[in-house]
């Protein structure tokens, strides 16, 4: 499961959809993780660059619960795991 993924990566989250955009384009992204309760529009971007870089892209069902799991107390919709 994507959760436990994000619970246990231990070389650092980016959380949030800019900086984790910006992440994947400097190339400092092994995977990313992307809430589908969150906004389509704002997802969709991630989920283009996602697939152009390779980098592999993992889905959850709750933005509230990926911000829970990344130590935050709000929802995000993305969450990009670092190399």
């Amino acid at each position: 499961m994507s959760y436990e993924k994000v619970a246990q990566a231990t070389t650092g989250l980016i959380i949030g959809t800019k900086q984790s955009i910006k992440a994947m384009k400097t190339g400092k992204v092994t995977e990313v993780v992307i809430a589908d309760d969150a906004d389509q529009h704002i997802t969709n971007k991630v989920s283009r660059l996602a697939e152009e870089l390779n980098i592999p892209c993992n889905h959850v069902d709750s933005m509230k619960k990926l911000g829970k799991t990344c130590g935050i107390d709000v929802g995000t919709a993305t969450v990009a795991i670092k190399k």
